[in-house]
């Protein structure tokens, strides 16, 4: 099964992106918003969210499937706009494709690297993202005079999927997860799940005013325009009338999906078409 059109990717072919559901739209937002001229293919693994309770085969298995999906399109590069994917396949992925790969990891923590004034940053994300390190990893490699605090928080995938995003449930389930961040003092906090910056203002009210919230999603986007403008691929015209700019696929639940992310993105009627992702 073949989508796209069988070319060279230049300037004007699409950014692939990708995650385990919904979360990645706050990527694509990011990436609309700082990059308008782009074209965008994007898939959500809908049918097999969440990845973060999945090991780390099934995953690096999962974003092999979907990255072949993606190069049918000839996309010039590919975001893994997931963190479990990213944590655990990033690697990999980079060795199999010739086109250019990045992740949200890297972004997110030379961004909270840099904001921290007390050298105390929490990281909250899939139970495979915290079990994974990487942010410790990438963080203290960066700045070793910081100490890095991670609470997994599994609940908060399926309530985003959920389109519980302001919900007594969310405030609650929250709270309990926020508490002991707060007590250890933290002025730094990683939402290290692309679904948790769609619960934002949630969790910036339980941290308080004190505390800075990284949005790997925005600095992803930013990495991914520097990265574009030194390969000469950034596209400098925006795409003629009837030209299919944004392009959105699932491996279920089509529907539901594009009454999501008509609510999160608000471009319009978006259209969303299901893929059997085992196929590739």
């Amino acid at each position: 099964m073949t989508f796209g059109n069988v070319c060279n990717a230049d300037e004007g072919s699409p950014i692939g992106v990708f995650d385990s559901g919904v979360g990645g739209l706050t990527v694509v937002k990011e990436i609309m918003h700082q990059m308008p001229n782009e074209k965008i293919v994007y898939f959500g693994d809908t049918a097999r969210v969440p990845y973060g309770s999945k090991s780390k085969d099934t995953v690096t298995r999962f974003s092999q499937q979907i990255v072949r999906f993606l190069e049918t399109f000839d996309v010039k590069t590919i975001v893994v706009a997931c963190n479990t994917a990213s944590a655990y396949a990033l690697e990999e992925l980079e060795k199999e494709s010739s086109i250019p790969i990045i992740g949200v990891v890297k972004p997110g923590a030379k961004a909270a690297s840099d904001v921290t004034r007390n050298g105390k940053i929490g990281v909250i994300a899939t139970e495979a993202t915290i079990s994974s390190g990487i942010y410790n990893e990438y963080i203290t490699k960066l700045n070793k005079d910081v100490t890095i605090y991670g609470k997994a928080c599994p609940l908060f995938v399926p309530l985003v999927e959920e389109g519980l995003l302001e919900d007594p449930v969310t405030d609650e389930i929250a709270r309990r997860y926020l508490t002991e961040l707060i007590d250890l003092d933290i002025d730094t906090l990683i939402l290290g799940c692309t679904h948790y910056p769609l619960i934002r203002s949630t969790l910036g009210k339980i941290m308080g005013k004190e505390v800075s919230l990284v949005n790997p999603a925005y600095e992803t986007a930013l990495e991914l325009k520097e990265l574009l403008q030194d390969r000469n691929m950034l596209n400098d015209r925006h795409p003629a009338l009837g030209e299919n700019q944004y392009q959105f696929f699932v491996s279920d639940k089509a529907e539901k999906f594009k009454t999501f992310a008509n609510s999160i993105i608000k471009y319009g009627i978006l259209s969303a078409k299901t893929v059997n992702i085992e196929q590739y």
